[in-house]
């Protein structure tokens, strides 16, 4: 399964649990993992969804 944004192709994974299957875009996979990855150079609008990343990990 994959996902368009902006023209892009987002890979989907699957994790298969004792409670079912659930499909994840890569990065929501990551940040579970407490991932943040970045892949373009840092703007405004970039530091603004890091930070948004940064502070619902650290609520968790």
């Amino acid at each position: 399964m994959v996902k368009m944004y902006n023209n892009y192709l987002i890979p989907m994974v699957i994790e298969q649990t004792d409670r079912g299957e659930r499909s994840f875009d890569i990065y929501s996979r990551l940040l579970k993992e407490r991932i943040i990855f970045l892949g373009v150079a840092v703007d405004d609008n970039i530091a603004n969804l890091v930070m948004a990343q940064m502070l619902h990990l650290e609520a968790e």
